[in-house]
C-alpha cells in the first residue's frame, strides 16, 4: 500500500508549483458553480476563480478550463428540480444551461482582457484518431492565440454509450491531449483519504502518490453531491490517465474563493506524480502504433525533421500504403532508412496529390483548404 507522505515525497510536492506550470488544466465541478438550493450560478465564486486564471495567464501559463454546470444551470431555469433526469430532460437542460455557462465565463474573464472559447466534446472525439487530432489542433491554436478554452462534454448529444460520464476523466484526457504538465481537479474534498473522513475520524489524507496501486484504487468512493456525477473513483481513474501522459494531477477543495491561489499557498491537496514528461509520453504512444503506410522524404526534409521541423508536402518524395487522416505512418529517408513515425493530417490519396507542392498550393491542388504541414512536429516520434 502506498504510504503517507515521506520527507522525499514532501520535497516532490513542493516542486509541484502552479507558479511553474507551463500548461494548466483546471476542472470545475457543478457543485462549485451552481448553488444546489437555488439552482443559481455562484457568481462571486466564479469571479474569484477568474482572478486566479488571470494571474496564471499573466505568468505565461496556458490555461484550459474543463467545466461542468450546463445541466445544473439548465435544470434550474427549466424548473426540473434535482431528482434524476431522463436522458431527454438532461439533454434539454444542457442545451439551455450551456449558453448561460459560456456567457458567465466570458463575463468573468473579459475584464482581464481574456478571450474565452467554448469547446464541446464527446468520448468519440477522443477515441477516433482523426477527430482527436482535429480537437487537439483547435485547442493548440486557441492557446497559441492566448485564448482560455472552456471545455465541457457535449451533453446535448452524448448518450450513456458515448460519454465520459464525468468531467474528471474528461479533464485528464484534455490534459493529455494538449500536453499539459499540471491538472487540478477542484472538488468538494481536499484529497484522497485512506477512508471516508466523513465517517472515519481516523482517516488520513495522502499528500503525494507516486504510483496508483490496487490498494489506492480500493480506497476510492462514490459521488457525494446531488449535482456532481464524479466520485473519488473517477478521480483516481483520471489520475491514472493524466500521470501516464506526463501530467501531475491534484485533487483539492475548490469551495474557497480563489481556490488556485489557495492551492499555491499550501491548501490541502493530494498530488499524483507524473510518470513521464508529457512530450516523451506522447511520442512513445505515437511510436508504438502500427503503421498504415510509408512516406518517403527527400534529403532536405530529412535534415529539417532532424532539427525538429514539421513535414511539409514539398519535402515528400513518395507515398505508399493506404491510410486515412490521423493514421500513423512510417517516415523514411531517401535510401530507405526509417526515420520514425508520425500521425498524418492527410489521407494517402491526398498526400500523393500534394507531395512536392508548396503548402500555399494545397487548396488549388485538392480543391479545398488544408493544413500547411502534412505531419506536425508534435505528432512525430523520431
Amino acid at each position: 500500500m502506498a504510504s503517507l507522505m515521506t520527507s522525499a515525497a514532501a520535497s516532490r510536492t513542493a516542486a509541484v508549483s502552479l507558479v511553474a506550470a507551463r500548461r494548466l488544466v483546471v476542472k470545475i465541478g457543478s457543485a462549485l458553480l451552481v448553488d444546489r438550493a437555488t439552482g443559481a450560478l455562484r457568481r462571486d465564486w466564479l469571479l474569484a476563480l477568474a482572478q486566479d486564471v488571470a494571474l496564471a495567464k499573466s505568468r505565461g501559463t496556458d490555461v484550459v478550463l474543463v467545466s461542468s454546470g450546463s445541466i445544473a444551470l439548465g435544470r434550474g431555469v427549466l424548473g426540473l428540480g434535482y431528482d434524476a433526469l431522463a436522458l431527454e430532460q438532461a439533454q434539454a437542460a444542457a442545451a439551455v444551461g450551456q449558453i448561460r455557462l459560456a456567457r458567465a465565463y466570458e463575463e468573468a474573464l473579459e475584464p482581464y482582457g481574456l478571450i474565452t472559447a467554448q469547446i464541446l466534446v464527446t468520448l468519440e472525439d477522443t477515441m477516433d484518431r482523426r477527430r482527436y487530432l482535429n480537437t487537439r489542433a483547435t485547442l493548440e491554436q486557441l492557446l497559441a492565440l492566448g485564448v482560455v478554452p472552456i471545455v465541457n462534454e457535449n451533453d446535448t448529444v452524448a448518450t450513456d454509450e458515448i460519454r465520459f460520464g464525468d468531467n474528471d476523466r474528461l479533464a485528464a484526457q484534455i490534459a493529455v491531449t494538449v500536453g499539459a504538465d499540471q491538472c487540478v481537479l477542484l472538488s468538494d474534498v481536499d484529497g484522497l483519504y485512506t477512508a471516508d473522513p466523513r465517517s472515519d475520524p481516523g482517516a488520513h489524507r495522502f499528500d503525494t502518490i507516486d504510483h496508483i496501486t490496487p490498494e489506492i484504487e480500493a480506497m476510492a468512493g462514490d459521488a457525494g453531491s446531488g449535482l456532481s456525477k464524479g466520485g473519488m473513483k473517477t478521480k483516481v481513474m483520471a489520475a491514472r490517465t493524466a500521470t501516464a501522459g506526463g501530467c501531475a494531477m491534484a485533487i483539492t477543495d475548490g469551495f474557497a474563493l480563489c481556490p488556485l491561489t489557495a492551492l499555491e499557498n499550501g491548501a490541502n491537496a493530494t498530488w499524483f506524480m507524473p510518470q513521464d514528461d508529457p512530450q516523451a509520453a506522447r511520442k512513445r504512444w505515437i511510436g508504438a502504433m502500427k503503421s498504415r503506410g510509408v512516406i518517403t522524404v527527400d534529403s532536405g526534409a530529412a535534415q529539417a525533421l532532424a532539427t525538429g521541423k514539421s513535414l511539409l508536402p514539398a519535402g515528400v518524395a513518395a507515398v505508399s500504403g493506404s491510410f486515412g487522416r490521423g493514421d500513423p505512418v512510417t517516415l523514411s529517408a531517401p535510401g530507405g532508412k526509417t526515420l520514425g513515425q508520425g500521425l498524418t493530417r492527410y489521407t494517402a490519396d491526398e498526400a500523393r496529390a500534394i507531395m512536392g507542392h508548396h503548402s500555399r498550393d494545397i487548396e488549388s491542388v485538392l480543391g479545398y483548404p488544408g493544413r500547411a504541414a502534412l505531419i506536425h512536429r508534435d505528432d512525430m516520434a523520431l
